[in-house]
């Protein structure tokens, strides 16, 4: 059961928070950050183990936060790529620093399982 979150009550640093996090939100943004425009199956695939389903969802989600822009083509086969909006371009010096962070302190742990 997917409970309700009003994002409006949320403070500005739990809200950023919610948007990048969850399991594939982060490296669905970085994709785009590195790629640009990128089309469904490009992103599944390059999203080792996601399902269909999965993506779907992240993908209609951060679409709702105003961070990914879908953009639809009227060709046959139809055609459909996402990128990221003016405000999901804000995230991506934000996601550099993550990366960037992670890099940095992945080795901390000493090979310890979390």
């Amino acid at each position: 059961m997917k409970y309700e979150v009003d994002l409006t009550q949320m403070c500005p640093a739990t809200f950023a928070f919610h948007v990048i996090g969850g399991k594939w939100n982060l490296p669905i943004l970085a994709l785009l950050s590195e790629e640009g425009p990128i089309r469904y199956n490009e992103l599944k695939r390059r999203l080792n183990g996601i399902t269909g389903t999965t993506l779907t969802h992240c993908l209609k989600d951060l679409i709702d936060y105003g961070i990914i822009h879908r953009e639809q083509y009227h060709e046959v086969p139809p055609r459909v790529e996402y990128s990221l909006t003016p405000s999901g371009q804000e995230l991506v010096p934000l996601i550099e620093e993550i990366v960037a962070w992670g890099a940095n302190n992945i080795h901390a742990l000493g090979g310890q399982k979390v």
